[in-house]
This record gives C-alpha cells, structure tokens and sequence, in this order.
C-alpha cells in the first residue's frame, strides 16, 4: 500500500500533525500508524489535562512559540468542535524565601511570552481567593485551564478520516527500510510504502528514528508521574490549579494541585525513573528497557548530579506520607487519609548523551523521515502548532 506520508503514533502530536496535513493538502494520500488498539493510550490519555499559558518555557524556544501559538490554535478549535473546556486559572506559589527570586524569574518569563494578564499577590490577596494555601508570595495565571486531551484527540481523527485519511490501529511498527528512495514500514500486519515517514511515537520515538536514521544521539527514559486524588469531601480546599515554584534544573514543575474538567482533584505527579517504558505501576519492569535507561551515559550523569533529588522522588514514591508532606507546603491542612489513589502517567524524556534532560521540543530531519523525539508537556495544549510546524516540514518534501 503506498502513501504520500505514513504518521507513526497515535497520540495527540501524531493525530494533529496528520490532521493538518490533510488540511492543507486535501486529496493527500495519508495513513497514521498506532499499536495500541485505541488512541491515546500512553502520555495522552494519562496526563492532567491542563491548558499551559507558556508561563514556563524560555522566549524563543519551541516550547515557547508552540505553547502560545497552539494555546489559542486549540480553544478557537474547541469552540469549533464543541469540546468542553474551562479556563480557571492557576496560582503559582512560593512557600520558602529562597524561591521569592525564582518567582520574580517566571514572571518575567511570562511577560515576556506575551501574558500580559498574569499578576503578583500579595499574601492577603492568595488568602482571598485560595483561603487555605501558605504561601509568602504568589503570582495568578488566569490563562490556564483545564481540559480532556482524548476528547480533543478523538475530533482531530474524526477530521483525519473525513479528510479521507487512514488510521490504523493495533499495528506495532517493526521496522522501517528505504528502497528505491522509498521508504517501507513493516508492521505486524502489513507493509506499507510511504514517500515520507513521519515519527510521532513518544516513548519510543528515539528507537523508531534509529530504524530511520543513524545518527540519533538521545535517549527516551521514562519518567513516572504518580498521582492521588483528594477526596469529594475535601475538593474545596482547592479553587484553582495551585502550583510550586518550579525546581529551573528539572523540566517537571513538582507536586501540585489539579482540577479536573470531568469532577475531581488530583495532587501530584512525582517524577521517578519508570522500570520499562510503559510502566505505569512500580511493579511492571522490563529489564532490557530499564538496563537501557540505566546504561546511558547522559542518565548516569543525570542520576549523579541530582542524586538527593532522585532519591527524594523515589521516596515519595513509596511513602505516602512523604508524598502528603510535599503537599502540605502548599495547603497545609492536608491530610494522609484525606487522599485516594489516583493512577499514573509516563513522560518520555529525552535525554542526550552529555547529561541534559532536553527542555525543549526535539523535531529533527532525516533522509527518510522527519522525528519528533522529545514533545513532553505543554505537547497537549500545544499540538495543533506542533501539527503545524511538522506539516510545513513535510509539505516542502513531497
């Protein structure tokens, strides 16, 4: 079977870049290509469901542009699709006088990427409108809000298809060979001839660019985010998202707290190393997968340099009341009994061979295909401006 562009991966990123190719190119002879028998199954389906401003993300960089182009790509789609959708605001909060500075940093950071509506509060005012948060100074984010990313993700296939786009699904990649200057992606249950691939998948990613190109000098490690969830009895201790001042060495932003669009509160996520790729509990571990992770050279630097961290991580993890603590510096009146399980997600972290976790997103070009191989948080909220850039790459090679 030949197509112009075959997409691999069925997440929010695969399912937005194929849509806006169809889009701008009707009659464009696609095909997306997932494993899992359903969309959505790993990092979209998993995640929170927050609608980032680009409060984070440093000016210039992809996440920067991609967050704030896609942030208003998506609620003009939502409100198009009738996706539901809440814009309730976060706060983000710092608890120690050390991070006072930090603060200040994002919201500079934010200004500068245009959100020109965040503000300072002062104690009293974070009192007002997040009465049992302890915190010595705040900023408010009115932009953020809260969403489904499968419900968004469900449409961009609807449009796939109406397009007439293909999705496969239940079809595991094995390999990808070039002949002929066409490349030939071989999967468990058929082959199909692409001009173009196009590498939407995620937590492995990186290996499916090894099939395409040699030179791919990264690794995904996946790194767990555990959850709880507060008890309905305890929901109102919480009025919007409420946020730590980010830790500036880590691409996570630490425990917080989540309003979900359908009911519900989660605290959390952790960060800890994931002992396969889809480990979504303590218990699943793939040895090869984790020896992998171990082996690398620039996670072994990693684990070096941030040891007391990891080990922090990796104790909450397994100590609920450890994890309650690091609530209880935003809302103090937190309590072990008051939190329920509330499930895990797995991030795909790139990380290169010296020793950095990627901060950015990582979308590189090969003879054969065009990769995405690091599309972490805010890839949700910024998907249709990803879409969009990996489309016009590949709309200038076929």
């Amino acid at each position: 079977m030949k197509y112009n562009v075959v997409v691999i991966g069925g997440g929010i990123v695969g399912l937005s870049t194929a849509y806006q190719l169809l889009k701008k190119k009707p009659g464009l002879k696609l095909a997306l290509v997932e494993k899992e028998t359903v969309i959505c199954k790993h990092q979209t389906g998993n995640n929170s469901g927050v609608i980032h401003s680009g409060l984070y993300y440093k000016p210039g960089s992809l996440k920067a542009k991609n967050c704030i182009n896609g942030y208003d790509m998506l609620l003009n789609f939502c409100k198009e699709e009738g996706v539901p959708y809440e814009l309730c605001g976060k706060v983000v909060v710092a608890t120690d006088d050390f991070q006072k500075p930090l603060l200040e940093n994002l919201y500079n950071r934010g200004l500068e990427n245009g959100l020109d509506q965040i503000s300072k509060l002062s104690i009293e005012e974070l009192k007002e409108i997040e009465p049992h948060v302890n915190g010595i100074a705040a900023i408010k984010v009115p932009y953020t809000g809260i969403i489904d990313y499968t419900a968004v993700a469900e449409k961009y296939a609807e449009k796939i298809r109406a397009f007439g786009g293909e999705i496969f699904l239940g079809e595991k990649v094995n390999d990808i060979k070039e002949i002929n200057k066409i490349s030939v992606i071989e999967t468990n249950k058929q082959n199909l001839e692409a001009d173009l691939v196009i590498n939407c998948g995620g937590l492995y990613s990186d290996k499916l660019a090894r099939k395409a190109s040699e030179d791919v000098d990264l690794k995904i490690i996946p790194f767990r985010g555990e959850y709880f969830k507060l008890k309905p009895e305890k929901e109102y201790l919480v009025k919007h998202l409420i946020y730590p001042v980010p830790d500036p060495n880590f691409p996570f932003l630490g425990v917080h707290f989540t309003r979900m669009i359908n009911g519900g509160i989660e605290a959390g996520p952790n960060a800890v190393l994931a002992f396969r790729r889809e480990g979504y509990k303590k218990s699943q571990i793939h040895l090869g997968e984790l020896m992998e992770s171990l082996m690398w050279p620039g996670f072994q630097k990693v684990a070096m340099k941030y040891w007391r961290t990891g080990f922090g991580e990796m104790y909450r993890s397994f100590s609920k009341a450890a994890f309650t603590k690091a609530l209880q510096k935003l809302i103090p009146e937190i309590q072990e009994n008051d939190l329920v399980d509330g499930g895990a997600g797995v991030r795909a972290q790139a990380c290169d061979r010296t020793g950095g976790l990627l901060d950015d997103f990582a979308i590189f070009e090969s003879e054969q295909a065009i990769n995405v191989c690091n599309a972490p948080s805010p890839a949700a909220t910024s998907s249709l401006s990803i879409g969009n850039t990996v489309s016009d790459l590949a709309l200038k090679r076929i």
